[in-house]
């Protein structure tokens, strides 16, 4: 699969749904946000392309939280004879010239989670959500995205308009989650110097994090439903 080349529509793309259940709070902590234009941030137990969703970036004060559409511009070949670009949600292919203009440290981004899923393929031809995190308490975790300000048509009902879009990398998948998508899984960043490196380091050091996270690291968490709101309940307040 050649993901760079899938716009958001493909059924069978990585990572098309996941979930943010932690509070705003809970994100400006641990990501060290100086700035927080987001408002009042609900948790979103289920986050699909082109819906807004938080996202960590360089500001002129340091990191800032805000909200962008998630779907980066697709490329100019994905949009033969199309009215609308719903763009780009997972990106593979690093050194396609379409996505090099948005590798540097102004372009990068993390974006918040707590749990992503892939569909499981039954017998049947059925289609299972399956939920993965890192742990059942859902931790906050963040996946190595990049990001744009970009003038297009979305939806034809919106006309042209221009957007904060979004989207994060992949990467081959670790045993777990290849079990239920064998070809690919979100780039998952865990640990605060990782943060910091996608953030800020030169493209050469920062390319490094485009790796599958250890089999010990990640588990399933639910499955059969599109929406994962195990704790977002007990997570609104904080």
């Amino acid at each position: 699969m050649r993901l760079n080349r899938e716009p958001a529509r493909t059924t069978d793309a990585v990572c098309n749904l996941y979930a943010m259940t932690k509070g705003q709070a809970a994100i400006r902590e641990i990501a060290a946000i100086m700035s927080d234009r987001t408002g009042n941030l609900a948790a979103q137990p289920a986050i699909f392309p082109d819906q807004e969703a938080p996202v960590v970036r360089n500001g002129q004060d340091g990191r800032e939280l805000v909200t962008m559409r998630w779907g980066m511009p697709s490329p100019q070949f994905a949009l033969k004879n199309r009215k609308t670009d719903p763009g780009v949600t997972n990106i593979r292919n690093l050194g396609s010239p379409h996505w090099r203009r948005w590798l540097g440290p102004e372009h990068r981004c993390l974006v918040p989670f707590t749990s992503f899923s892939e569909y499981r393929v039954e017998a049947d031809k059925s289609r299972t959500p399956v939920w993965f995190a890192r742990g059942k308490d859902r931790p906050l975790t963040f996946f190595a995205g990049i990001w744009t300000r970009w003038t297009s048509v979305r939806k034809v009902k919106e006309g042209e308009i221009e957007a904060e879009l979004y989207g994060f990398l992949t990467t081959e998948a670790n045993s777990v989650v290849g079990a239920i998508h064998p070809k690919a899984m979100p780039v998952i960043l865990t640990e605060p110097e990782e943060w910091e490196t996608w953030l800020t380091a030169p493209f050469e050091d920062a390319r490094a994090l485009q790796r599958p996270l250890p089999d010990d690291v990640l588990s399933i968490v639910a499955e059969g439903a599109r929406h994962d709101a195990a704790d977002s309940a007990s997570s609104a307040g904080m």
